[in-house]
């Protein structure tokens, strides 16, 4: 189509100084007289594009010349411009081809302003390649297969049309339909290993916005008093929106936190730091983990 040529150009030459229509027309399959008339369609579209002639002449774009026709405004431009950057942060989406085009269409933005990094100080390079095929799969709608890892050391095997990949609570997550468990899952990506796409192919659909539907992540809490000590003051600070500190410098903190076992897991990452104030029954319980813990260096 000549609008999506016409495009192609106009980066070609954002990139490029100078351009024959000879090596356009080789490039777009067409003829040069074809490349001559899209010149002359840029040019009455406001697109400062000229042709010089002799030795080292082609098509060119005045050396100033960037897209400020677009329908976007400055600070769309930049808005779009940092979420690529966001995104290639995480290092789990190829973001830099099209951050690099945009660049060049866009002229100088003034990106510099925000810097993310989602990424942890693992190694990810496993949940890179889990991430990149999962896209493949969600792209192409195809079934997906792969062994994946409960909460409590359990190996399921999984059939599931992938839907969408998910970023929440600082990791990654597959939300799909399992045809294992006749039902909608989420899957947490560093659980799923011996990932493989099927032949199969599905037509489901899913929402725009699945978080903000009932019952995802939906979970049952219980409100903590904790009492943590001044040597852990910059995770109060970081973590909790509730809190006094003592005459002592020790702070008193109110969280709402999931019930299970993750509730030991959370409370054990303070170390000697924190006490457990209520409710009792969560106090009783961490007391008990503690000395099933010990029992094991005695």
């Amino acid at each position: 189509m000549q609008i999506n040529r016409l495009f192609e150009i106009v980066y070609i030459l954002l990139n490029k100084k100078t351009v024959t229509s000879k090596e356009l027309a080789e490039r777009f399959e067409v003829s040069s007289r074809t490349i001559y008339r899209d010149v002359e369609t840029l040019s009455a579209a406001g697109i400062p594009v000229y042709m010089s002639k002799g030795k080292g002449g082609g098509i060119s774009l005045l050396p100033d010349f960037v897209l400020n026709k677009a329908v976007i405004t400055v600070e769309e431009k930049e808005d779009i411009l940092s979420s690529l950057k966001a995104m290639n942060a995480v290092n789990l989406s190829k973001a830099n081809t099209a951050l690099h085009k945009l660049n060049s269409i866009f002229g100088e933005s003034n990106t510099d302003w925000i810097e993310v990094d989602f990424s942890s100080w693992a190694d990810e390079q496993n949940e890179t390649e889990i991430f990149n095929t999962i896209k493949s799969a969600i792209l192409g709608k195809r079934v997906i297969h792969f062994a994946y890892a409960s909460s409590k050391g359990q190996q399921t095997a999984r059939e599931v049309e992938p839907l969408k990949l998910c970023f929440k609570s600082s990791a990654w997550y597959l939300y799909g339909y399992c045809k294992s468990r006749c039902d909608f899952r989420f899957f947490k990506l560093r659980r799923i290993r011996k990932l493989c796409i099927s032949e199969q192919n599905f037509q489901r659909k899913v929402s725009n916005s699945i978080f903000s539907e009932e019952n995802v992540f939906q979970e049952e809490y219980v409100k903590l008093r904790l009492k943590l000590s001044i040597e852990v003051a910059y995770r109060v600070y970081d973590e909790f929106d509730s809190y006094k500190q003592q005459e002592d410098g020790s702070f008193i903190v109110d969280i709402n936190y999931p019930k299970g076992e993750w509730i030991f897991y959370y409370i054990a990452t303070f170390g000697s730091h924190c006490e457990v104030l209520e409710p009792l029954d969560v106090r009783n319980a961490v007391k008990d983990e503690l000395q099933n813990t010990l029992k094991q260096y005695l």
